[in-house]
């Protein structure tokens, strides 16, 4: 078959040669993946908050496959976007048919982007075990389609799926398939790590030789993570001489996931000195990696890479004095460049510096402390440690501990007990939970309950509400946000320590809470009064003296 040489259409976008060109699959690749789900809605506001990051291309969906990615296309289509261009994904078309009768590569027309990615295989194993067709009709189906869509104005990049694999089986085979469609009118060749499985040197070694023998092709790498190796594979094609660098918003994809562009961006912008995006749009990709996990409902990876809550965390007191002279001692790269903040972790291996650092950060006056009280501090911090307690994820336990430590906690009110009573009835009736809780407050005693079937603890915090909001209005404004439990001695079976981790918050700000006990129902209740003195440590009044007593 004769085909005709490359085309240079008005509609068709020209992909910059030299810097690196980010290409986001997750809205078709990413969604693959287990538990990844994205509402109408939520794929709008995904491109906009790419669009805004200054993501050059965004693949929207396999167009044709399903209604929803085509409904997507048709809304993307009212939106306006600065600078984002829209990718439309497919096949080449099928064997022994026609571009024009496939209904895939008409889909591909109807979704209305300037540009459409196809796939095609490179591997002569799937040519003949999965295609069953000849070496010579896949490659008349690759040119065909990418022809075809060029014709029609489209920008066309060309997927070379298994391409790593169908290379070390047959390269001349493999580079066949990519300089078909290079002459077709692909204006860029992405080399597909489609099993996960290659290793850089691997990938930087092949993509150096197809660099060579398709001299000035654009190239570009699509790497998965089977091997946990999909961004180090990314960037080694990068170096290579690879120039589009396609992945997912926070690792999405199927199995173990693609290249996580969370991490390949700054890679390239901090480490390689290949821009994506400018410094302070940069400065804004925790925030993007934040909202792109909420829009799917999923929890942040604390340990990501640059953008995970851990990322610049520091635990060992050792560590923790040397960030404090010098943050470049423990740290690659300043947190706030890609929008993170420094974290110092309060647990067994604290030392003074670890708690002078939390002090500060809490505006808890930590110069004015003398070498005693932090040596007390810390006292009592190993000691709660030992005990099962864990302050990481519990700043507002902390700074309660301090006071009390330093002998200046001054207590809202006074437990004098509490009662729990959960009761099961015959039928499918769910469980009912009452809670009795007596408390003082100067001269004043209350005892109050709160009944609920979502458990003892939701009880708990009922009764304790309607005793104090009397006292201090403004608990109302409390809610809890999250609760954790976890078993600390799991060998002990149900006589287990347990630690309950409470995240509360009043609209402004935002607390961790924890208590220990083997008694879960304490532990739990430790952590609430945590939260609620947090609370009342803002206002540090005097409690309202109540208009009337309230009954049981």
């Amino acid at each position: 078959m004769k085909v005709r040489a490359k085309k240079t259409t008005a509609s068709v976008a020209a992909v910059p040669p030299d810097g690196p060109v980010i290409y986001d699959s997750t809205l078709r690749d990413g969604a693959q993946a287990l538990g990844i789900t994205f509402s109408q809605a939520g794929k709008i506001r995904f491109a906009h908050l790419l669009d805004e990051f200054g993501v050059p291309y965004l693949e929207g969906g396999f167009a044709g496959s399903n209604e929803r990615d085509m409904q997507f296309f048709r809304d993307a289509a009212r939106e306006r976007f600065s600078q984002i261009r829209l990718v439309a994904f497919g096949a080449t078309r099928r064997v022994g048919g026609r571009c024009k009768d496939d209904p895939l590569v008409q889909a591909l027309l109807r979704a209305g982007t300037p540009a459409a990615a196809i796939y095609g295989k490179c591997w002569k194993l799937h040519v003949r075990d999965v295609l069953r067709t000849s070496e010579a009709e896949n490659l008349d189906m690759v040119s065909e389609t990418v022809e075809y869509l060029r014709d029609r104005g489209l920008e066309v990049v060309f997927d070379a799926e298994h391409f790593f694999d169908g290379y070390k089986d047959d390269p001349a085979y493999a580079l066949a398939v990519l300089r078909r469609a290079r002459d077709a009118g692909a204006s860029a060749l992405a080399l597909c790590d489609t099993n996960g499985g290659t290793l850089p040197e691997d990938v930087f070694a092949i993509v150096s030789k197809v660099r060579e023998d398709l001299a000035g092709a654009m190239l570009g790498i699509h790497a998965h993570n089977d091997c946990g190796l999909a961004v180090a594979n990314s960037l080694a094609a990068f170096r290579a001489g690879a120039r589009m660098v396609q992945g997912c918003m926070n690792g999405y994809g199927e199995r173990a996931g693609n290249a996580n562009l969370t991490t390949i961006v700054p890679a390239l912008q901090l480490k390689l000195r290949a821009p994506v995006t400018t410094p302070e749009r940069l400065a804004g990709l925790r925030s993007l990696s934040l909202a792109v996990d909420d829009l799917v409902n999923q929890r942040p990876d604390p340990r990501a890479p640059f953008v995970g809550e851990a990322a610049f965390s520091h635990k060992a007191g050792a560590h923790v004095s040397g960030v404090r002279r010098n943050p470049a001692s423990f740290e690659h790269v300043p947190p706030e460049s890609v929008g993170n903040e420094r974290h110092v972790v309060l647990s067994e291996l604290s030392g003074a510096s670890n708690v002078l650092y939390r002090l500060k950060q809490a505006g808890a006056g930590a110069a004015d402390l003398s070498r005693d009280e932090v040596k007390r501090i810390v006292g009592e911090l190993k000691a709660r440690e030992a005990e099962g307690y864990s302050f990481e994820s519990a700043d507002a336990s902390f700074r309660i501990l301090v006071q009390k430590a330093l002998r200046a906690h001054r207590p809202f009110f006074e437990l004098e007990g509490f009662r729990v009573i959960v009761e099961k009835r015959g039928g499918s009736e769910p469980c009912l939970s009452e809670a009795t809780v007596k408390i003082r407050v100067g001269d004043h005693a209350e005892i109050t309950a709160g009944e609920s079937v979502n458990g003892p603890v939701d009880a708990l915090d009922k009764a304790l509400r309607k005793a104090l909001s009397q006292f201090y209005p403004e608990i109302a404004k409390i809610v809890l946000t999250d609760f954790r439990v976890r078993i600390l001695d799991p060998k002990e079976a149900t006589g287990a320590t347990t630690r309950v981790l409470i995240e509360s918050t009043d609209g402004e700000r935002r607390w961790g809470t924890v208590g220990v006990s083997p008694n879960l129902i304490e532990a739990a209740w430790q952590a609430l009064l945590d939260s609620v003195e947090y609370k009342l440590l803002g206002s540090a009044r005097a409690p309202e003296r109540p208009s009337r007593r309230r009954a049981r």
